[in-house]
């Protein structure tokens, strides 16, 4: 996908939260990668945080950030899979005001070219909440890669050709 080098880059200040009943800071690999790839591309982590597989536990995070008005978008790690513990998606919907279902598609047909039909498994999603992007991506270090690499990196650059999430940013609060 194009970058046009004429743009100015602006930075995006992103908080990454990890869903998991059983990782810390020291074992958040998925956490560390998507770390490392945002501020690689000349964002900023506006914070980071673990919280446990609850959606009230999930959904107050999520409140939390997105009524900070130094942080633009929130990636989440974990919890999107067809388990019982598995509740991030019924987070985000509960935060939601516009979901962005292309994303989830375009990550499960990413996904598909490296580990095959079990894609089929993520319910990775997307929405708006007042203003603040959410992502949510599943556990696994590859997942991570996956989304930002093959969306993200593009989509929260401004330079990105022909359009980005970043230049609607100004917009999302019109009515």
């Amino acid at each position: 996908m194009p970058i046009d080098e004429s743009r100015i880059f602006l930075p995006v200040r992103i908080a990454v939260l990890t869903v998991s009943d059983t990782r810390g800071l020291a074992e958040d690999r998925s956490g560390d990668t998507l770390v490392a790839r945002l501020t690689e591309a000349g964002h900023v982590l506006a914070d980071r945080r673990i919280e446990k597989d609850d959606v009230e536990t999930i959904v107050s995070r999520l409140h939390a950030w997105i009524g900070d008005p130094e942080i633009d978008c929130i990636i989440t790690t974990g919890g999107t899979g067809v388990t019982g513990r598995d509740v991030t998606p019924e987070a985000v919907e509960q935060v939601a005001e516009k979901m962005i279902p292309g994303f989830g598609e375009l990550f499960r047909m990413l996904s598909y070219q490296t580990i095959g039909t079990s894609t089929v498994q993520s319910r990775a999603c997307a929405c708006v909440s007042h203003g603040t992007y959410i992502f949510a991506l599943p556990g696994s270090t590859g997942a991570v890669k996956d989304g930002w690499d093959g969306i993200l990196r593009d989509q929260l650059d401004s330079r990105h050709r022909p359009c980005n999430f970043v230049e609607l940013m100004p917009r999302l609060l019109e009515r």
